[in-house]
């Protein structure tokens, strides 16, 4: 058995854009709800949700069949997580809220294998099929994605120096915390957040760097692929579930005929 190619990767190196999806819910079952829609990829969330290694393995098994890639938001930059979690086989780790180009290089270490890095050697994970991926450590840090999180302004202005490290396939750009860091918490989409952030993706891109980002306007995550990002989410299923049933209840409130007084 061989390491299989990573499309996601594949796909940023080719210059494709790929539409990807949240997954909050901790749930295997509902992560294969998800993953039957098939989005280019999925961000298994570790960092704000109840879910732990476990609940992960459970989502990753269930997306496994389907064609979208599995990355993990790994809760922190922490070499023995991520070590965790890459025994469990995801495709990509996204690592929150680097800071600096060190804190990129050393996210970047945790998920190689000496001499290039810090990762511990697992003899049979689910990330080496057990052991039967032959080509597994030849193989493994090409074929895994490392996507790095800009989240404050400090961070923005070191966009460049971040994105420049070696092994960065990627640099995310998380608006809500960006948005917080400019004293507009809760504002995510503002034009004035994006006025911060649209000149240090330009720099990136220019880099040759693609760049990423989540967000909750489906017509918004459109434009921003159409003007040179290459990987972006556009919804969560927590979002979704909250306004499918609210409107659901609402739709049945309205209907409903009222008593007559």
């Amino acid at each position: 058995m061989k390491m299989k190619t990573n499309r996601f990767l594949a796909g940023l190196k080719a210059g494709e854009k790929q539409v990807g999806f949240w997954v909050s819910l901790a749930s295997p079952y509902s992560a294969e709800v998800v993953a039957a829609a098939e989005f280019d990829w999925l961000v298994v969330d570790l960092e704000h949700t109840p879910g732990d290694m476990q609940t992960v393995l459970g989502q990753l098994q269930a997306i496994a069949p389907y064609h979208s890639t599995a990355i993990v938001r790994t809760p922190v930059n922490d070499p023995v997580i991520v070590k965790r979690l890459l025994d469990l086989g995801p495709e990509g780790i996204l690592f929150p809220m680097i800071q600096n180009a060190d804190e990129a290089r050393a996210a970047i270490a945790a998920t190689r294998y000496p001499p290039h890095g810090i990762r511990g050697v697992a003899g049979a994970a689910r990330g080496n099929r057990f052991g039967r991926v032959k080509d597994y450590y030849e193989q493994v840090e090409s074929q895994t994605c490392v996507l790095i999180q800009i989240e404050t302004c400090a961070a923005l202005d070191q966009a460049e120096e971040i994105g420049g490290v070696e092994g960065v396939d990627g640099v995310f750009f998380g608006p809500a915390d960006i948005s917080a860091d400019m004293g507009m918490i809760g504002q995510p989409l503002h034009p004035d957040v994006w006025a911060r952030i649209m000149p240090a993706a330009r720099k990136l891109m220019d880099m040759g760097v693609p760049v990423g980002t989540l967000v909750t306007d489906p017509a918004m995550a459109a434009d921003l692929l159409n003007d040179g990002f290459s990987f972006v989410a556009c919804g969560t299923d927590v979002g979704l579930l909250a306004k499918a049933t609210d409107s659901l209840l609402a739709q049945m409130r309205q209907s409903i005929d009222k008593e007559k007084t």
